[in-house]
């Protein structure tokens, strides 16, 4: 049976500081055949400038030994598993801005697929940052990005895309039974929506959610929200973590995906469906 797990981080400004901390809450998952592990959004650094992360970004790039998509795929084969890299800075073409990019990659290594965050956070929110303008140093992505896993089909998505549902409806429609949340939600907006948002994604498309959260007060006096967690395809939070660095891992059963959309199949009952579906 497949496993399914969510860790939370409180990353710091320092990369090697990051992924000591990733690879030691790895060690502690519990041994499966097949386990697929999500890491939160900006899981290698965090707490820094934005232009911090476009200079990590230039700094790694022509660098393969050093890239931060490297080392997150060397992770993947030392503990033989499944991993949704969160997300990481990857240069653009011009070198002006970066992608904010969720990595899978597969047990032996290999990069199965990736996705560029859509949504960019330009916000204004009532914390000790205020102002929020993501899009100052990110370029948002374009394009909808499903990988077929040999036990599931996955869905990518990134913190903010969280309040688009159209975007998790067109996974669905392209056959997700998985979406991944990396995030860094803030604690202010964590508190009023994040638990209600992951759940109707969850109902509303009939598919497991697995979110991973930043947790804490980083370096830059940010604070996130956390709380991560497995939500069921029928809207029930299975598991969570909500405070601290750790993990959560549940079963996969892909039985319940196939009763749930067997007894309300409201994927043939949507009227937009064959708009979506083109």
């Amino acid at each position: 049976m497949a496993k399914l797990s969510v860790i939370q981080l409180c990353a710091q400004p320092n990369v090697e500081e990051n992924l000591n901390t990733i690879d030691k809450v790895l060690t502690t998952l519990p041994k499966a055949d097949e386990h697929l592990v999500l890491l939160p959004e900006c899981c290698l650094f965090f707490g820094g400038r934005d232009s911090e992360q476009l200079a990590l970004a230039k700094q790694t790039t022509n660098h393969e030994h050093e890239s931060l998509s490297s080392k997150l795929s060397a992770l993947a084969t030392k503990h033989r598993l499944y991993l949704v890299a969160g997300t990481i800075p990857s240069l653009t073409d011009d070198q002006q801005k970066f992608h904010n990019r969720s990595y899978v990659f597969s047990p032996a290594g290999d990069m199965l697929e990736y996705y560029d965050k859509i949504h960019l956070f330009d916000v204004i929110v009532e914390d000790n940052e205020k102002n929020y303008l993501e899009s100052k140093y990110t370029q948002a992505g374009d394009q909808i990005k499903h990988v077929a896993l040999p036990f599931a089909n996955l869905g990518l998505t990134v913190c903010y895309d969280l309040r688009f549902p159209e975007l998790y409806r067109a996974l669905a429609v392209k056959g997700a039974d998985i979406i991944t949340v990396p995030a860094a939600f803030t604690k202010v907006t964590g508190q009023a929506h994040w638990l209600a948002l992951l759940q109707a994604r969850a109902i509303e498309n009939q598919c497991y959610i697995m979110a991973a959260g930043q947790q804490g007060k980083h370096a830059n006096g940010r604070e996130t929200w956390g709380h991560s967690m497995i939500v069921s395809p029928w809207g029930e939070v299975i598991d969570c973590i909500e405070e601290g660095v750790g993990s959560v891992t549940i079963d996969f059963a892909p039985q319940s995906l196939t009763k749930i959309r067997r007894s309300m199949p409201v994927n043939t009952h949507n009227k937009f469906m064959t708009e979506l579906i083109k």
